[in-house]
C-alpha cells in the first residue's frame, strides 16, 4: 500500500557559470504550498496584457508600473481571488527571478522595524520587478527600492541571474535587506531561513543593501560583533527548529552535490544555518 507525505520544505539553489558543465547560470525553488490546494499555471505575460497599475487581491498593495515592460513567463495562482503569486520567470533579456524562499527575522528587529502589512510581498514580487529589469543586479536594485519605500509584509528571499551573474536577495524586517552575489564557482542552497553572512561595505561588486542598513544595526545596538557585519546573526533567527527543519536539508544538499565533504549532522553548531559556509565551490557536480 502506498503511503503520501505532505512535506513543507521550500529550498533554493544557486549555481555560478563556473560551477556548471555549459557556463550556464541557475537558480531553482520548489514551492511547498500543496499542488492540489494551490494549483499552478505556465503563462507567457506579453507586454500588452501587463497591467499599468497593481493592485494586490492579497494584502492591497498597490504600485503605478513603469511603461514599456518586456515579455515574460510567470507561474501564478489558477485561482487569482487570493493573489497573483508569479512565483518564477524568465523575461527576453535573459534574465530569470524566483520569488520566494520564506524567512524569518528575529523579534528585536521586528520591535524596531515591523513588517508593513499592505506592503509588497512574494504575491507580487515577480510581477512588478521581472518586466522592468535587464540584468540581475538591476533586480536586486529595483526590488531593494521598492522595499525600502514601501516596506514588506514579510520575510523571504529572492533569487536573480543572467547570463553572468546570480544574486541571492533577502529582506529582514519592514524595510531593510541585503543581497550578495554569489561567487562564479559555486553553489547555494538556501533554506527556510537568512542566509547571507559577513557583508563588506567596501565591495559594491558583490553586495548591495539598504541605504541605512549598518546605520540602523549600529543605532540599535544589534550587532553584538563591531569588528564584522554577519547579516545573519545581526537579523536573522536563532531557534531550535532550525536543527530539525532546515539545517537537515542544507546538510544533504551539500552531501549530494560534494560528496567528499564529510560533515556530521548532528554536530552542526548551534547557530540559525547550521554550517558555518553557505556558499560552497562545486568540484565535482557533472550534469547527467
Amino acid at each position: 500500500m502506498k503511503t503520501t507525505r505532505n512535506l513543507s520544505s521550500c529550498t533554493a539553489v544557486l549555481v555560478g557559470k563556473k560551477a556548471t558543465v555549459d557556463g550556464s547560470t541557475m537558480i531553482a525553488r520548489n514551492e511547498d504550498a500543496g499542488g492540489g490546494i494551490n494549483a499552478k499555471r505556465f503563462i507567457v505575460v506579453k507586454p500588452e496584457d501587463q497591467p499599468k497599475t497593481y493592485i494586490s487581491t492579497f494584502n492591497n498593495f498597490q504600485l503605478k508600473l513603469p511603461a514599456n515592460p518586456l515579455r515574460y513567463t510567470e507561474t501564478p495562482c489558477a485561482d487569482l481571488r487570493n493573489g497573483r503569486w508569479g512565483e518564477s520567470g524568465i523575461n527576453t533579456d535573459n534574465v530569470a527571478m524566483s520569488a520566494t524562499e520564506t524567512e524569518f527575522t528575529n523579534t528585536t528587529t521586528l520591535g524596531l522595524d515591523p513588517l508593513v502589512d499592505d506592503g509588497i510581498g512574494e504575491e507580487a514580487m515577480l510581477t512588478v520587478v521581472l518586466p522592468y529589469i535587464h540584468s540581475a543586479r538591476e533586480g536586486v536594485q529595483r526590488l531593494g527600492e521598492l522595499v525600502t519605500k514601501y516596506g514588506t509584509c514579510e520575510s523571504n528571499g529572492i533569487a536573480f541571474s543572467d547570463q553572468n551573474e546570480v544574486w541571492y536577495f533577502e529582506t529582514v524586517g519592514g524595510h531593510h535587506w541585503a543581497a550578495e552575489r554569489i561567487p562564479d564557482d559555486t553553489y547555494v542552497i538556501a533554506p527556510n531561513q537568512t542566509g547571507i553572512q559577513e557583508i563588506d561595505f567596501n565591495d559594491s561588486q558583490h553586495f548591495m543593501y539598504s541605504a541605512d542598513l549598518k546605520e540602523f544595526a549600529e543605532k540599535n545596538h544589534l550587532n553584538k560583533r563591531p569588528d564584522s557585519f554577519n547579516f545573519r546573526d545581526i537579523f536573522g533567527e536563532d531557534v531550535q527548529s532550525d536543527h530539525y527543519y532546515n539545517t537537515p536539508r542544507v546538510w544533504y544538499g551539500q552531501k549530494y552535490l560534494n560528496p567528499e565533504i564529510k560533515q556530521d549532522l548532528k554536530a552542526a553548531p548551534c547557530r540559525s544555518v547550521g554550517y558555518p559556509l553557505i556558499w560552497f565551490q562545486l568540484k565535482t557536480w557533472r550534469l547527467s
